[in-house]
Formats: structure tokens, C-alpha cells, sequence
């Protein structure tokens, strides 16, 4: 039910402060570019960290203080990256990453679904280098999985794609995955990632008469549990 562009699989990990803050140091995201870059058959990379907005949902848990979404063609080549010999194990190794020291990783594999934007013509194989991403996540549960997708899909994406100033949309589902990392694994129910230019233009999305019809459309989900979770973030794009 996306657009038929793509439908990959995504790799998600967040790095949550464990009471101590700080940022990601920039000697740290410069070896994770190059960490990142070097994966076998991986088609992009976002590497996300905290951005500051305007609009709602400001009383939201703390974002994590570095995101990443890795995405790849197919589940066995994600696998074989975080298989217990793949190369993204290196992002594992104690003491490499000292700015993400103390934080709590997790991280879960799931489904791209891709929706158009119109008059928006960039591919989201070719992602801007630079933009600022709303990462919203449902950690519940649907009484009726099946029913809630049928639901969303057909409904939620449209009122998105009238957002002002939004430049793409993806909608992520649950799979099982194999992997070789000590990370806690998660199993949220689903996850989206809207992108726009800068977070002068999400906040500008936030604070429009567009997000009264998303609120309005919420109220009408199938029924689930958990509520959601949302996260300004300033994002890097990678493309190998």
C-alpha cells in the first residue's frame, strides 16, 4: 500500500541518554560515516541527532541522542551485516565510540513502505544530504494488527502528504530478524519518518491547520495500546 517505488528493509538503533546527556562528539560521527560507508550493499544511511521545534507534543520522552536508520534491498543483506561477522558489528565495539558511552542501544529491523508527496519529484533513493526528520514511533499494540494497517495505510499517509513544506514520507512495519549485536532488541508495532527541509519547516508543519486533520484522524485509529512517541531530529544522509 506505498507507492511502489520501494520496499526495502530498515534498520533501526537508537542510543538513549541514561541520565548523563551530552551530544555526539563530531571525531565519533566522522568514523561512523566511514563505519557506515564501508557496509556491504547498503542503499542509504540517516544518521539522526536531537533538533529543537516548535509546534506539540513537547511533553514527549527525551529524543535519543544519536538515531540511526540504515536501509538495505532485502532482510538477508541486513543480516549479513549484523550477523555475528558483518560489518556493522563494529559499531558494537566497546570503548571506539566514547561521546555514546553510557547510553542504553536498541534497535529492531522493519518494513519500508514509501508514499508520494505531491509535486515533490525527488526519489527517496536520492535523499537530500541534509534535513530534518519528525521519527515517530508506536510501542504498543493493535487489539487487531491487520485492521489497524488496513486502516492507517489508507488513511494517515494522505493527511501527511498535506503537511506544508513536507518532502517525503515512510511508514515502517514489524518483521523478525536474525542478528549478532548485544543490543536490546525492541518490537515496536510501527514507526514513520517525515522529512522536510530544516526544522524551521517542521515546526512551521506542526504549528498548521494540516495537523488538526492528523489529530482528528488519530482519534479514529482501530483501537491499540501504548499512545506514540515523537522526535525532532537533524538529519545526515549517507548514500554509499
Amino acid at each position: 500500500m506505498g507507492d511502489g517505488r520501494l520496499m526495502a528493509v530498515s534498520w533501526f538503533v537508537y542510543f538513549e541518554d541514561a541520565g548523563n546527556g551530552g551530544a555526539v562528539c563530531e571525531a565519533d560521527k566522522a568514523r561512523m560515516r566511514e563505519c557506515l560507508l564501508r557496509t556491504p550493499e547498503l542503499l542509504r544511511a540517516h544518521v539522526c541527532t536531537p533538533a529543537v521545534v516548535g509546534g506539540p507534543f513537547r511533553n514527549d520522552p527525551p529524543p535519543p541522542r544519536l538515531a540511526l536508520q540504515l536501509d538495505f534491498a532485502s532482510l538477508p543483506a541486513l543480516e549479513a551485516a549484523i550477523g555475528p561477522h558483518g560489518a556493522l558489528q563494529a559499531l558494537a565495539a566497546s570503548g571506539d565510540w566514547p561521546s555514546l558511552e553510557g547510553t542504553d542501544i536498541s534497535h529492531q529491523a522493519m518494513i519500508t513502505r514509501t508514499f508520494p508527496v505531491p509535486g515533490v519529484a525527488r526519489s527517496t533513493s536520492t535523499p537530500a544530504p541534509r534535513s530534518c526528520s519528525y521519527l515517530v514511533h508506536y510501542p504498543g499494540r493493535a487489539e487487531d494488527i491487520h485492521e489497524w494497517l488496513r486502516y492507517y495505510l489508507a488513511h494517515h499517509p494522505r493527511l501527511l502528504a498535506r503537511l506544508p513544506g513536507i518532502r517525503s514520507i515512510e511508514i515502517f512495519t514489524g518483521l523478525d530478524w536474525c542478528d549478532g549485536l548485544p543490543w536490546r532488541r525492541v518490537h515496536h508495532m510501527q514507526r514513520n519518518r517525515i522529512v522536510f527541509d530544516d526544522a524551521s519547516a517542521l515546526t512551521a508543519a506542526l504549528e498548521s491547520a494540516a495537523l488538526q486533520d492528523l489529530r482528528a484522524d488519530y482519534r479514529r485509529f482501530p483501537r491499540f495500546e501504548g499512545g506514540n512517541v515523537h522526535h525532532p531530529m537533524e538529519t545526515e544522509s549517507l548514500l554509499p
